[in-house]
C-alpha cells in the first residue's frame, strides 16, 4: 500500500515540476520565473525524500538537505542579480 502512495505522490510532484518548467519558460516577468525556480527546488526536495523513503536509505535525506541549501542561495543570488544587476558588490 505504501508503494502506491509513494508512486502517486511522486507522480504529482513530477507533474508539478513540469508545470514549474512551463512557468519558467513562459513567465511574463522575472519575479514569476524566480518563484517557479524556487518551487522547482522544493519539488525536487520532496521527490528526493519520497525516493529515500521508497529505498529505505538515509543518504537521500542528506542530499535533500544539500539541495535545500543550494536552492536557497541560488534564489537569493538570482533575486539580487535581477534587482541590482550584479551579485557581488
Amino acid at each position: 500500500m505504501i508503494e502506491i502512495a509513494l508512486f502517486f505522490a511522486a507522480s504529482c510532484y513530477g507533474v508539478a515540476l513540469l508545470l514549474d518548467l512551463w512557468r519558467i519558460a513562459v513567465g511574463p516577468d522575472p519575479a514569476d520565473r524566480i518563484l517557479a525556480l524556487d518551487t522547482m527546488v522544493i519539488n525536487m526536495i520532496a521527490l528526493l525524500v519520497l525516493y529515500g523513503i521508497w529505498r529505505g536509505s538515509a543518504i537521500y535525506f542528506e542530499a535533500a538537505m544539500l539541495i535545500a541549501m543550494v536552492g536557497f542561495v541560488s534564489t537569493v543570488a538570482y533575486c539580487r542579480f535581477i534587482l541590482r544587476g550584479d551579485i557581488i558588490e
